[in-house]
């Protein structure tokens, strides 16, 4: 296990505004639109729904009734709402959604230690565009994959992982030996990113080849926008940085 506590901010010129609001939204989205990822018809009309993208169309199911054989217990599933606005926008809103307190504290603490400095190289609105660049990208090749796999295009998929998977591509490229600190298993230690990334991806990869076997998502984890998004991210960002190099600092290659 490899966690990132902190990274080296030393060199960073302004303040991440674009960076905190990203993050202040999700919050809010989560707390009370979601109400704690509660509230699963709004997360069901928001979250980007595979066959709608394919099709263009709405779609909309009734929900269903389970027993849990262990336990015995009934509880329902909700079906998908009708979403009321275009079902592309979905690749937008389903950006800003979570599954639980867990998916969210994660990718939140992704992006308040690596978005800064990406935001600091390529500026406020560049970095804006860069992350929902990132995050559309990442939903498509999630739902390409599912349509390729021959997955059920009627699971929804959400959250940021996305766009900060291209945050991290993005980063890897600027900033390949910038110190982060990072928690693996008990222990702390400073690496150089590209080691710390290094390893994410790695993961991400090794745990997308055991989708192949078992659908677009491995335990809940839709590991294809994870690398769609890193992947979009590594080539796209020198095009978002162009002309962004500030006066007097050093090049990180």
């Amino acid at each position: 296990m490899l966690l990132p506590l902190s990274d080296d901010n030393s060199d960073r010129l302004t303040r991440p505004v674009v960076n905190y609001l990203f993050i202040a939204v999700n919050v809010f989205v989560f707390l009370f639109l979601q109400q704690f990822g509660n509230n699963l018809e709004f997360t069901n009309a928001f979250s980007t729904v595979p066959g709608e993208i394919l099709t263009g169309r709405d779609i909309v199911t009734q929900s269903r009734i389970v027993r849990d054989a262990a336990t015995g217990k009934v509880f329902r599933i909700p079906g998908l709402m009708a979403t009321p606005v275009p079902v592309y926008f979905t690749l937008l809103t389903s950006m800003f959604m979570h599954g639980g307190f867990a998916h969210i504290a994660g990718n939140m603490l992704f992006l308040f230690i690596f978005g800064d400095n990406i935001e600091d190289r390529i500026g406020h609105v560049r970095y804006l565009f860069f992350y929902l660049f990132c995050g559309v990208a990442a939903s498509l090749a999630h739902v390409l994959f599912s349509f390729f796999s021959q997955a059920n295009l009627y699971i929804p998929s959400l959250g940021a992982s996305g766009a900060i998977s291209g945050v991290l591509g993005g980063y890897l490229i600027l900033f390949p030996r910038k110190r982060v600190l990072v928690l693996i298993f008990r222990f702390l230690a400073t690496v150089p990113a590209l080691a710390a990334i290094g390893i994410w991806f790695l993961f991400q990869l090794i745990s997308g080849l055991g989708m192949l076997g078992g659908g677009s998502q491995a335990g809940g984890v839709a590991y294809a926008a994870h690398i769609g998004g890193f992947v979009i991210g590594v080539l796209f960002i020198r095009l978002f940085a162009m002309g962004r190099e500030a006066p007097g600092r050093r090049r990180p290659w």
